[in-house]
């Protein structure tokens, strides 16, 4: 199988760089499969798992909003935040689910229902993990 090059990068650091077979991306308009040689296409992310595959494996990454990128060099995502896996807990689910409280508060109000669904998409993910 083809693989292609994969960037996940957050303001914090890099999280992912490196070969994979495809990445599952959770696009605005919808989960998004991205192989090698895919089309060019930018797409704009929602909160919801990032998953990579390569080898067999698979990987999941939390991404809160953010941009991908699809160039003939490969996939580039920019996450507003971003959480590996076994990162994951309590602590660090609350802290989300404040802060996407805070960006609903101060959302303008045609931006209203973009916030509530990332809140919602958050508490779902947050209760499967309980």
């Amino acid at each position: 199988m083809a693989t292609l090059h994969f960037e996940l990068v957050s303001p914090e650091r890099v999280l992912f760089s490196g070969e994979v077979d495809q990445v599952v991306l959770p696009a605005t308009e919808g989960e998004m499969t991205i192989l090698a040689a895919h089309s060019p296409v930018m797409t704009a992310l929602t909160t919801g798992f990032l998953v990579l595959s390569t080898g067999g494996k698979t990987t999941r990454i939390l991404v809160r909003g953010g941009f991908a990128d699809v160039s003939p060099n490969g996939l580039t995502v920019l996450a507003e935040r971003a959480f590996n896996e076994d990162e994951l807990n309590k602590d660090v689910f609350d802290k989300e689910v404040e802060t996407a409280r805070q960006e609903l508060g101060d959302a303008p109000e045609d931006m209203k229902h973009v916030a509530e669904m990332a809140l919602a998409q958050l508490l779902t993910i947050q209760a499967e993990f309980h």
